[in-house]
């Protein structure tokens, strides 16, 4: 009997940060103008919360597993399922699942998950130093946002904390579109054809 030779083919996964970096600019272009005054209500921006901020970011998450990326599965696993808590709460205070749990709501207890993802993203913040500049500073946008939520949903000066929170949002998405586009892009081109800035190198020789 003759020996059969196998072929091993090595499976290997596109890089899943431009679909989740454009899930996250996508909602947070559309909930920002919410929070700016440019748009009213929030009917419209849930399924961008649900599909954009959620579902494509989870998808990200499971696919940069794949390529044993603990920063980048965290990262997006834990912002898509905010965005799938912070519609299901929307969903929650616009009476979809009753009267009941409507007249229940309490923002605090909104503040209080907002302190939590801000604790997170102060560490991960941190992480990000070591990946690239574009993706530090999508944190640190990040973190802005969460101070300001935090803030706002506890009545703390509250005017210039949802401002603060608006802005940071819409920083927020138009520096994703762009890491998005250079995640994209550079792969698509085999060189650096968007720059995204080096690690800086402190923690990570």
């Amino acid at each position: 009997m003759e020996n059969q030779s196998t072929q091993h083919v090595k499976i290997t996964t596109a890089d899943p940060s431009a679909i989740g970096l454009f899930g996250l600019a996508m909602v947070t272009l559309v909930a920002s103008s919410q929070k700016l005054g440019l748009t009213e209500g929030l009917a419209f921006v849930l399924p961008w919360a649900i599909f954009l901020g959620g579902f494509a970011q989870l998808f990200a998450c499971i696919h940069d597993a794949k390529h044993n990326n603990t920063f980048g599965t965290t990262a997006f696993g834990a912002f898509g399922l905010f965005w799938l808590g912070v519609g299901t709460s929307w969903l929650i205070q616009l009476g979809v699942f009753g009267d009941n749990l409507a007249a229940n709501v309490d923002p605090k207890q909104l503040g209080f998950a907002f302190v939590g993802y801000l604790i997170f993203s102060v560490y991960m913040t941190i992480g990000a130093m070591e990946t690239h500049k574009v993706l530090f500073f999508i944190f640190v946008l990040i973190d802005f946002l969460f101070i300001g939520l935090s803030l706002s949903s506890f009545g703390i000066m509250t005017d210039a904390t949802h401002m603060l929170a608006a802005v940071s949002e819409m920083c927020i998405a138009l520096l994703s579109f762009y890491g998005s586009a250079a995640a994209v892009l550079n792969a698509h081109f085999g060189r650096v054809f968007l720059p995204i800035g080096k690690p800086f190198g402190i923690f990570k020789k």
